[in-house]
């Protein structure tokens, strides 16, 4: 039989095969053409009622699951992601956002303090509506309270936000800004976690946990992230490190992604592995836990660092979190999941890795609006 190791080389050997489309080719349902690294030649990869089988040594030698097997299994995910992706795109005001209907008419200009607003009128329903859906009875522009919130979660501080605005001509105090923030937080929280949009996730995670001081006190952040999207899947603020019960954040996990992974890399903190026992262990189900993380090679926790580092960063912007229930980690984990474009994913976001698109040139308007209208809807 082979190692843990042996497999996960596997995996990794047929992850860089599945990376270039050409190398898996699809004759039917039930067969695939793969080619062999070495470039002579190709392996017969066939499924039948016993799973996988190929044409290779290692597979009819050793009867080991080859690395074949795994390219193919890994371009049929890559397949199933592409046919399964969702887009969250900007709401189209040439018709009805009540009823959809097109038989929609101009019905004055609506005057408030943040400026004009054309507003419309329904004759299929009857009702009426403008283009600041989410941003109604606001003292701000939808572009301006957007601008302050991508401007905060990039690294300025609620005062330096607060000067920006003043340049623009919005007065408002840092305290608006932060409750700004704390409102479509929540909005955008509640439509992005809904069964509507479950991410498209590899198969390894990893979970650390990130040292924070909340009203003062010292606290442990942890987080749950997708290896291949680094999808930042769920987080758990707690008291301790090693001794504090992070079931929850693996059960989120589940929830999030609708299955396990097979793979879940930690640190060697034994309350990963107690959690891991009882949340994501099965004799039916094989998933694994590596706990051993090494500064080189496969087995680093390089990935989880940089998100790590990207929160610590914002914290010494806020001079530490005020409350336990602040309203940043949610934001920063949509900032990070949703908006943040990332160079380890050649400029695509990990929710566009998980076959989540945003569309429209300011992606913040977009999920609020989005938000907005799916709750007024239901």
């Amino acid at each position: 039989m082979a190692t843990e190791a042996q497999n996960e080389a596997r995996k990794m050997k047929g992850q860089v095969i599945a990376k270039v489309e050409a190398n898996v080719k699809r004759v039917d349902r039930y067969e695939y053409r793969v080619k062999s690294q070495s470039g002579k030649g190709e392996y017969q990869v066939v499924q039948s009622e016993f799973g996988w089988s190929c044409s290779c040594p290692d597979a009819r030698f050793r009867s080991e699951k080859c690395k074949h097997v795994f390219a193919v299994e890994l371009s049929l995910e890559l397949r199933r992601r592409i046919e399964n992706a969702k887009r969250i795109v900007p709401l189209d005001y040439q018709s009805c956002l009540s009823c959809g209907s097109e038989r929609i008419v101009r019905h004055g200009i609506l005057h408030n303090k943040s400026g004009d607003l054309q507003r419309y009128s329904c004759k299929a329903c009857g009702k009426r509506f403008t283009l600041n859906l989410g941003f109604e009875k606001m003292h701000a522009t939808p572009k301006a309270i957007t601008s302050a919130m991508q401007l905060y979660f990039t690294g300025e501080s609620l005062r330096n936000v607060q000067r920006f605005l003043r340049l623009q001509g919005v007065k408002v105090s840092h305290v608006t800004v932060y409750n700004w923030i704390g409102k479509y937080v929540a909005i955008m929280q509640h439509f992005l976690e809904s069964a509507n949009f479950t991410p498209q996730l590899g198969s390894t995670w990893r979970a650390d946990e990130l040292f924070v001081k909340i009203k003062g006190n010292p606290k442990y952040v942890y987080a749950l992230l997708d290896d291949d999207t680094r999808f930042w899947i769920a987080e758990q603020v707690a008291d301790t490190k090693y001794t504090e019960d992070v079931r929850p954040l693996l059960k989120r996990g589940i929830q999030i992604a609708g299955r396990k992974p097979q793979m879940f890399i930690t640190d060697g903190a034994p309350n990963f592995h107690k959690a891991f026992q009882k949340e994501y262990y099965s004799k039916v189900e094989r998933v694994s836990h590596v706990r051993h993380i090494h500064l080189a090679g496969d087995r680093n926790n390089n990935k989880m660092e940089r998100m790590n580092g990207e929160v610590r960063d914002r914290e010494k912007v806020m001079r530490g979190i005020k409350k336990m229930d602040s309203p940043i980690f949610k934001g920063y984990q949509i900032y990070h999941n949703y908006i943040r474009q990332h160079e380890g994913l050649k400029g695509k976001t990990p929710a566009e890795a998980a076959n989540i698109h945003i569309a429209g040139a300011n992606k913040w308007m977009t999920i609020i609006q989005n938000a907005v209208h799916d709750l007024k809807m239901h």
